[in-house]
């Protein structure tokens, strides 16, 4: 790319878009003035290996000037999760976190499992990786503090105690069989256990349950084993790390040989209690700078961020140069600024409604923290180099426990639209690759029941013959993959190929998550009540969900087109000297509405049954019926 005008670049703070030929952004930058750093990038020497890459693609530049740095800092990190350019890093990590929500302006506040911190004035405890293993703790708590799990207004419209009250998981506010006052005292205690305050609770427990001992009252007592049992089970897993208490996350960075890994390290409470890794391929120690402020930008765009984000160091900036030309071009995406931290930090602090610190090590205590993200990244570094050596579908015979790499996938999906033009759709897979020439639609009587659809499917996959499937997947859950086992079995073929269900993850209500960048769907297999415990967001819980998903537009796709046809051959009959048997024999020769106008008398002609003067009727009406 050639160096711009420098009259036409603006002076003011803003982001600048390099694209590529066909228009795609290829890097996204921001600037306090716009000026100085672009034409920093058309120096004739000192530029990166990727900056000159960069500029050797670009064919444009496009410029989106704002009043502050800060608001350029922000518009960033939109534009970069917006376009995912070629060349800036990029944090490929949709996934929500589960938090803990309790309402505490509620007179009777519940625990809830939510995917985003609002400001509500509620309290919210995580973050947690794993939502899986944030349903078990929420579940281990109610069992330990009893506290009510219904909506509001499931609670104003009772009219007697749920079936919790009677298992001792529930007071049973809505009956007014607790006063607040007492609700409250159990709330207090789950909201220090997931702050990290356990030992005073433990003690105060213990005190309780010895009392209770000595009074001969053992049924309480009991209940209050039974609640410290279940709290050192929510602890265990957490490791004391800062005998002060305070909450912050860590960050550890580990060059591997084919890339850059990113540790991440929760602690809350004074407690570790969750972390993550990331990886980059391609990347080096030399582009760690950008790296740190780039990824702290981006991560915490929906999270809540803590107060104290410790980093492992802290970039150094660098003052502009003799000729004014601003921030050097070294790693060209504006990170050796002396005010970055601060901007980044305006941000935060914006974001939390609090102060927040980008920090370095300060003490042994936090290099400690700072080893541990590290430990967690080299991990990350070695696990994702094996994986590149192990083909997929190697790992995904081995996820899903079956003989050996399923080289063959078909995948099925029932649709219809209250019954009617019902479709079952059959993608096919092999090697990894879609094989779109071996789909099939199969139509099927109409009923809506797609547990008997698809019981009656197999029949006709069986009659289709090979070749057989590796694997079987089916888009649904538990319900779905035993229907398909039971038609096995019951045709005499138990067994007669591997199988598998995919469903959705549920939402903090128990429903179906069907929001965007959901990576925690679930696969069940035969035989296992509980699905397979894979890690969100892993390539073959990925490749999975690609093939459900192609399966399921094909599957709605055939059936739109069947009730398309079927609203069609309705309007065809109405025509004189169209009945069923002829609209079918228009649908199955010309396969679509334009084409039945755009035959001639003569194609007309050619049908079975069709005389002269039938094609020139025919003709004539079809041309006059709107597509």
């Amino acid at each position: 790319m050639q160096k711009p005008d420098p009259s036409s670049i603006p002076l003011s703070p803003g982001v600048y878009l390099y694209k590529d030929a066909r228009g795609q952004v290829i890097y996204v930058g921001k600037a306090r003035i716009l000026r100085r750093r672009v034409l920093s990038y058309f120096r004739p020497e000192g530029l990166p290996a990727k900056t000159k890459a960069m500029l050797a693609h670009a064919h444009g530049i496009e410029f989106l000037t704002t009043t502050t740095e800060k608001e350029a800092l922000l518009l960033e990190a939109s534009l970069i999760k917006r376009y995912r350019p070629h060349y800036n890093i990029v944090l490929r990590d949709d996934k929500q976190y589960v938090l803990f929500r309790v309402n505490i302006k509620h007179p009777f506040p519940r625990l809830e499992v939510v995917r985003r911190a609002r400001r509500d004035g509620a309290r919210y405890f995580g973050p947690f990786t794993s939502a899986l293993a944030a349903r078990e703790t929420w579940k281990l708590l109610h069992r330990a503090f009893p506290l009510r799990r219904c909506s509001d207004r499931a609670m104003k419209n009772r009219v007697r105690p749920c079936l919790y009250h009677h298992m001792g998981q529930c007071p049973a506010p809505c009956m007014g069989l607790v006063t607040a006052q007492e609700y409250a005292e159990g709330v207090r205690r789950v909201c220090d256990l997931l702050q990290g305050k356990a030992a005073p609770l433990l003690r105060e427990l213990r005190d309780r349950m010895e009392a209770a001992a000595e009074a001969l009252e053992f049924e309480k007592a009991a209940v209050l084993r039974d609640q410290i049992r279940a709290v050192e089970q929510t602890v265990e897993r957490q490791a004391a790390v800062l005998p002060g208490g305070g909450d912050m996350d860590v960050l550890g960075l580990f060059q591997a040989g084919g890339g850059l890994a990113l540790g991440l390290v929760f602690v809350r409470g004074g407690a570790m209690t969750d972390g993550r890794a990331f990886y980059w391929p391609g990347l080096s120690f030399e582009d760690a700078p950008e790296l740190l402020f780039s990824f702290v930008g981006q991560y915490y765009e929906q999270l809540t961020p803590p107060p104290r984000i410790l980093l492992p160091w802290l970039p150094q900036g660098t003052e502009e140069d003799e000729e004014g030309t601003g921030e050097t071009a070294g790693n060209g995406a504006d990170t050796e600024r002396p005010d970055e931290r601060g901007l980044l930090e305006q941000a935060l602090s914006e974001r939390r409604g609090g102060p927040v610190r980008l920090v370095a090590p300060q003490n042994p205590a936090d290099n400690r923290l700072v080893d541990v993200a590290q430990s967690n990244a080299r991990e990350e570094a070695r696990r994702r180099e094996k994986l590149a050596e192990t083909p997929l579908q190697e790992r995904l015979g081995r996820a899903l426990h079956l003989p050996a790499a399923p080289r063959r996938i078909e995948c099925v999906d029932v649709s219809h639209t209250g019954g009617r033009q019902t479709r079952v759709g059959m993608v096919v897979y092999e090697d990894g690759r879609p094989s779109p020439d071996q789909y099939r639609a199969y139509a099927m009587p109409d009923g809506g029941d797609d547990y008997g659809t698809l019981y009656a499917w197999i029949s006709r996959r069986l009659e289709s013959g090979p070749p057989w499937p590796d694997l079987l997947l089916i888009d649904g859950g538990r319900g779905q993959l035993a229907v398909v086992e039971r038609a096995l079995r019951d045709a005499g073929k138990p067994e007669f190929f591997p199988l598998a269900a995919i469903a959705k993850a549920r939402d903090e209500e128990g429903h179906a998550d069907r929001r965007a960048g959901n990576v925690a769907d679930r696969i069940f297999l035969p035989g296992r009540s509980n699905p397979l415990p894979l890690r969100e967001g892993c390539a073959e819980l990925l490749f999975l969900q690609n093939v459900r998903d192609a399966t399921h537009r094909f599957a709605i796709g055939r059936h739109r087109k069947a009730r398309g046809q079927a609203a069609l051959s309705g309007e065809l009959m109405r025509l004189p000297g169209i009945g069923p048997a002829t609209a079918r024999l228009l649908w199955e020769t010309f396969g679509s509405l334009e084409a039945m106008r755009a035959a001639s008398v003569d194609d007309l002609r050619r049908l079975p049954g069709i005389g002269a003067a039938r094609a020139a009727l025919l003709h004539g009406k079809l041309r006059g019926l709107e597509g």
